[in-house]
């Protein structure tokens, strides 16, 4: 089984690690470090080697920060996971503060002394998020030094997992649908129209997307930890250790790559003097930046050019995204039974439901990983966005409660993220009202029709239009991108209330999630993946109209729906989304879950 509920760090981590931090700033002559969550790679997921901030204070959460200084320290997290931060790290040693609200440029402005160095790793921080940093410690008569080695990384020692060295393998074409070369060329043209001779691409995801290959270095993601060169000709070089090479590897990438070590990149970044070389200072270190401009390149900051391409899937990749959900909703069809027989007599506890729903998907034999840890909220803990059932925190679903299951699956051919909330025993009046508020702007963000150049943000009022009338609200985005066999949270489009400028393309998967959360109740939320659909006319009309297929394979519960509160029109497409979930799922269930989900597809 792959999901584990041990956590990767002790609790005790944070008192025995933060002397040894200490000491190690003192003998570089630092009064504070930053310890950001991000690796050399800006990964959300992180291997074991890289993952500082889980050793320096046992936070294991995919986001966050902290910064140690001689007398204090605090740790930042957002709202995802304000529970497990207090579960993991000692609250008499961090101070634990809002990652958003202010976050850490706030914190040194007013914790950092007059004439202090705080030390950072340039290899961890964004030129644009390092600049906030500086500027907030300059207010507070404080300076922040790059520091090589990192204290941190000079305090764990040999103690330190060594790096991944997973295989690197192709991709093949059957599940890319296009090879390396033409994107390599498709990027090359898109260059020169930017006046770029070269770019320097650093994030795991676009490498494996360009070069079709798939690695094991990160956790629930596919990526190998690597970095490229491309150029506008479409020749590339590939900085990979030797070990992850397989044999095919080199006949895979072909004549115009060149394999090369990760010891090899600083030269080759000098082979770049005097040329125009395109980085995306978003999610590439300050490393990158100081390297290019030490060797005399002309920097262009700009958006990694591999990241649009990336996003608007091909034709097989759509394909294979079909597959994969039908084939997830064999094994989520199978859990929602668990959970309406076994599960009712017999309410689970958070971490029986997530070990069983894994197990389902183990069973598909398909099964390469989890897309992301599963979120299984039992009750009041379904009300925490993103909460992640540990040991400690296992609580028992109780007759008359709400089971929030937020849940993905990597396989070959696609990648899936999908929330269904169960009602255990009978509801509430007031549960089914809020759910079914939430399942009007799920039905709401799946039906529209939008013109070429729509953004996300100007469709996310759709899915909160109903909350909204009832004077509710949740305060997450409403969808985010998801990789092919990727990563499962992907840029650079998303459909949230902020502002963003990447307007929705044929192709783009992006998840279509609205929720509700009572704090210490209950949570809800629904969400399915769905790709936008080329452009099509309606009657009547005079432009041609984006739309959206769902991907998603998997039954709502149909005892939570106050069908009272439902138009007709979305009545009608309740019924035609359970009718196909019938179709497509039930003939490769098992013949008691297609008895079941018979029923539990029936027409409202």
């Amino acid at each position: 089984m792959r999901q584990t509920f041990d956590e990767s760090t002790d609790p005790s981590f944070g008192p025995k690690h933060v002397p040894l931090i200490r000491r190690a700033m003192a003998q570089q002559g630092l009064d504070g470090v930053l310890v950001p969550h991000e690796d050399e790679h800006q990964n959300e997921y992180l291997p074991a080697a890289n993952d500082r901030l889980a050793w320096a204070t046992g936070f294991t959460g995919s986001a966050g920060a902290a910064v140690i200084l001689k007398d204090r320290a605090a740790i930042f997290v957002d709202g995802r996971y304000t529970l497990q931060v207090r579960d993991q790290v000692d609250a008499d040693l961090f101070e634990i503060r809002d990652l958003v609200e202010g976050g850490v440029p706030a914190y040194l402005e007013t914790a950092a002394k007059p004439g202090a160095l705080i030390g950072y790793d340039p290899r961890l921080h964004s030129p644009d998020a390092l600049e906030r940093l500086k500027s907030a410690a300059a207010r507070a008569g404080a300076e922040l030094r790059p520091v090589t080695p990192n204290p941190v990384d000079e305090a764990w020692g040999a103690a330190r997992p060594p790096q991944p060295l997973a295989p690197v393998q192709p991709h093949p074409l059957d599940y890319a649908g296009e090879d390396s070369s033409s994107k390599r060329h498709r990027l090359g043209e898109l260059l020169r129209k930017h006046g770029a001779e070269a770019t320097v691409i650093t994030a795991p995801a676009s490498i494996a997307w360009l070069f079709n290959i798939r690695g094991g270095d990160v956790i629930r993601s596919p990526l190998p930890l690597s970095q490229a060169i491309l150029n506008a000709d479409g020749s590339a070089r590939l900085f990979l250790d030797p070990q992850k090479v397989t044999p095919e590897l080199p006949t895979w990438l072909g004549n115009e790559v060149r394999l090369e070590t990760p010891g090899d990149l600083y030269d080759a970044i000098g082979d770049l003097k005097g040329k125009k070389v395109l980085i995306d200072p978003s999610i590439s270190s300050a490393w990158y930046f100081e390297a290019l401009s030490a060797a005399g390149a002309q920097v262009l900051r700009g958006e990694d050019p591999c990241a649009l391409p990336r996003a608007c899937k091909n034709p097989v990749e759509v394909e294979g995204s079909r597959k994969a959900h039908a084939r997830d909703g064999v094994a989520l069809a199978r859990f929602l039974y668990w959970l309406a027989t076994d599960g009712q007599a017999n309410p689970p506890d958070e971490v029986e439901t997530v070990s069983r729903l894994e197990a389902f998907r183990e069973e598909t034999g398909a099964l390469k990983d989890l897309s992301f840890d599963t979120i299984a909220g039992a009750a009041s803990n379904g009300a925490i966005v993103h909460y992640r059932p540990t040991e400690r925190l296992n609580k028992r679903a109780e007759k008359g409660s709400l089971l929030l299951v937020d849940s993905g699956a990597q396989y070959l051919d696609g990648t899936t993220d999908v929330t269904r909330t169960i009602a255990i025993g009978e509801p509430t009046a007031e549960m089914r009202q809020r759910f079914t508020l939430v399942l009007k702007g799920n039905l709401a963000l799946a039906r529209v029709r939008f013109p070429a150049g729509t953004t996300g943000s100007a469709l996310d009022v759709l899915a909160r239009q109903a909350l909204w009338a009832h004077g509710l609200d949740y305060d997450h985005g409403t969808g985010h991108g998801v990789g092919s066999y990727l990563g499962v949270h992907e840029g650079p489009h998303r459909i949230a209330k902020a502002p963003n400028a990447v307007a929705l393309r044929p192709g783009m998967i992006v998840s279509n999630e609205p929720g509700y959360y009572k704090e210490g109740a209950y949570g809800i939320r629904i969400e399915n993946l769905q790709v936008v659909t080329p452009a099509e006319p309606i009657d009547g009309g005079d432009r041609p109209m984006l739309g959206f297929e769902t991907l998603t394979l998997a039954p709502i519960d149909r005892r939570l729906i106050d069908t009272a509160l439902l138009t007709d029109e979305e009545r009608r497409q309740v019924d035609a989304y359970h009718a196909r979930v019938l179709e497509v799922v039930g003939p490769k269930s098992p013949a008691e879950v297609r008895a079941w989900l018979a029923q539990a597809c029936a027409p409202l």
